[in-house]
């Protein structure tokens, strides 16, 4: 498993679109930093940016490189190892290439420029949204036989969390606002990794105007502390259970 990790690893660090995107978020990162010293606004203009880019390269990244590396997936499949055991030893691969990538072009001008627990708590909720939006890239690669297909499904996946579910869920608010949903709305955030990633850093830095219905809905029921830990639960469920999901199905499938 370490041999392959090291294989991908190494094949990823050296691709033109990881050097790029590095660069994009260090130039973003440095230039958002450098302008004023509200610590606050830079962090959540910072966020904007990590809950835009990062879910929508890592999946779109993942799922091509995942197509593309087909012929070198079943020449792993010849060899004596555990399905299971290579397909989760490929997505380690490139969720730590992309992992690295975050560091260095968000996670490092951060800690130079704003080293504290709101700059570390966004650094934490990049990483967690790389890991997730790799791991559905993953399980979309094991559903779909067809690249296109399968590239289709990684943008639609990537619109309906950044775009189409706060929709969806500015009009359920609208439709049911005449009964208590207050509770039932904290569950079907809590479907939705981006937004708690942005209630994750939300929390931090209190910012109550930005904080908007959900947030304020977290730190009224659980307050900030609870409602961080519960939010860091959901998002490792959000890794975990594509993961299980694409290993189970990966195992019967003829590829």
């Amino acid at each position: 498993m370490k041999t392959i990790i090291k294989y991908v690893l190494l094949d990823l660090l050296k691709n033109k679109t990881i050097l790029v995107y590095t660069l994009i978020l260090a130039a973003i990162t440095i230039s958002v930093s450098g302008i004023g010293d509200n610590a606050s606004k830079a962090l959540l203009s910072l966020l904007n940016i990590t809950l835009l880019f990062v879910p929508i390269i890592s999946i779109l990244f993942s799922t091509i490189y995942f197509f593309n590396s087909v012929e070198f997936t079943e020449l792993l499949l010849a060899q004596p190892i555990k399905r299971k055991t290579m397909l989760l030893a490929e997505y380690a691969g490139i969720a730590i290439a992309l992992t690295i990538a975050y560091l260095v072009g968000v996670g490092v001008p951060i800690c130079i420029f704003y080293y504290n627990l709101a700059a570390v708590t966004l650094i934490i909720s990049g990483l967690f949204l790389t890991l997730i939006f790799s791991a559905l890239a993953l399980l979309i690669f094991v559903l779909f036989k067809d690249k296109t297909k399968g590239i289709g499904a990684a943008i639609i996946t990537a619109l309906f969390f950044i775009l189409l579910f706060d929709g969806l869920l500015l009009s359920f608010i609208y439709s049911f606002s005449d009964y208590p949903i207050e509770k039932p709305l904290l569950g079907l955030i809590s479907l939705n990794p981006v937004d708690l990633a942005r209630i994750l850093v939300l929390l931090q830095l209190d910012a109550a105007v930005m904080m908007g219905y959900s947030g304020a809905l977290f730190k009224k029921f659980m307050g900030s502390a609870m409602g961080s830990i519960y939010t860091l639960v959901c998002m490792l469920c959000w890794t975990i259970i594509p993961l299980i999901t694409a290993a189970r199905i990966f195992k019967k499938k003829d590829i």
